[in-house]
């Protein structure tokens, strides 16, 4: 059984990064593995693969390495390195490495997996001084006038977005999907929103998709921030074209496909959540100083019973401009810290009335 360091391990290596996670290919099958490795388990739904010590072993694809290396995903990830030293990689590996370019390992990647599609936006967004070769952006377009897109599993997309909220330039993963014509059916709430204005030109000059991709990109780092940034506009679409460039009602409207993408998705609930709160209350987060008491003690518990009050602030600064988080944390402690005294418990509705006017007290005190 022979062993090989493969894919972005090696990948990060070459670009001079410390790499994140190993990922071994060998020679034989997942049950030889574990038969040889006995703490090892199976893993896999589509490709079968042996789990050790949190490091994954995968079978070649192929009779030998080169074959395994060609039947990968995109070039800069079609390399390997034995337990000799010796390196073996796709013909244009290295080239394309050198040269920044993103580019499938052959014209039947996508068929082998249509997922592909998702992965290489998401590289692109992990990568963004990498470009997308123009054949492979071809294929992708190609892909998006079939039907293949919609049988893919959701959670496997639902994962490469996850992942893709993790990088640099998070939004480069929408523009590529974009440019693919890949958007539907997975992400259909943003099909038409570069056709869209974001709003009069006094407060946008850019299109719908470019405004969101702008707000994902400022929330980088936040991976829960970046989502809502996804989210946090898609009302733009429902509005009626005869009231462009202005937007009147988006957050209601924004609502409910919000909570449809991460629910075809199969997103964490947590995450749907957020997506949903993001449409919902974007404008009153950019306003939250100038709102009313008892708007601002609603806000902050709805964001506090939802886990996503930091999310929400960053989310809103790179919307608006406007950092507001510090002083949202303060007065969340302040609300937080109040006490329904004794006299009004166990009153139903009116308890719940004389916490919020206790609360709002306590921020004005």
């Amino acid at each position: 059984m022979k062993f090989y360091l493969a894919g972005g391990a090696l990948r990060d290596m070459l670009l001079g990064n410390m790499p994140h996670e190993y990922d071994f290919v060998f020679s034989g099958t997942a049950d030889e593995f574990i038969s040889c490795n006995p703490n090892a388990r199976k893993a896999g739904t589509v490709f079968e693969i042996a789990i050790e010590n949190g490091i994954e072993y995968a079978p070649m694809r192929g009779k030998n390495i080169e074959e395994d290396l060609l039947s990968r995903d995109i070039t800069i990830n079609a390399v390997a390195l034995d337990t000799d030293g010796r390196l073996y990689s796709h013909p244009l590996s290295f080239t394309d490495i050198n040269n920044k370019v993103l580019r499938f390992v052959s014209d039947s990647s996508l068929e082998d997996d249509p997922v592909r599609a998702f992965r290489i936006a998401r590289f692109a967004a992990a990568y963004p001084d990498f470009s997308v070769h123009p054949a492979s952006l071809s294929l992708l377009q190609s892909l998006s006038t079939t039907s293949v897109l919609q049988e893919l599993i959701p959670e496997r997309i639902g994962l490469e977005l996850c992942k893709a909220l993790q990088t640099a330039v998070p939004g480069r993963f929408v523009e590529v999907l974009e440019a693919a014509r890949c958007l539907a059916p997975w992400f259909s709430e943003l099909v038409g929103f570069s056709e869209r204005p974001a709003g009069p030109v006094e407060f946008h000059s850019e299109n719908c998709l470019e405004h969101t991709v702008a707000v994902m990109n400022g929330c980088a780092g936040n991976p829960l921030a970046v989502y809502m940034a996804l989210c946090h506009d898609l009302g733009k679409l429902c509005t009626p074209l005869a009231e462009l460039p202005r937007h009147l009602g988006h957050e209601k409207a924004g609502v409910a496909p919000a909570l449809a993408l991460g629910q075809r998705l199969r997103l964490p609930q947590r995450m749907i959540t957020a997506g949903a709160i993001a449409a919902r209350e974007h404008m009153k987060g950019g306003q939250y100083l100038s709102l009313k008491c008892g708007t601002r003690v609603d806000l902050l518990m709805k964001l506090y019973k939802a886990d996503v009050l930091e999310a929400f602030f960053v989310m809103v600064a790179a919307d608006s401009g406007k950092q507001y988080l510090s002083v949202a944390r303060k007065e969340l402690a302040k609300t937080l810290a109040v006490r329904l005294p004794e006299e009004y418990q166990n009153m139903g509705k009116e308890s719940g009335k004389k916490l919020r006017e206790l609360r709002c007290h306590a921020l004005t005190h």
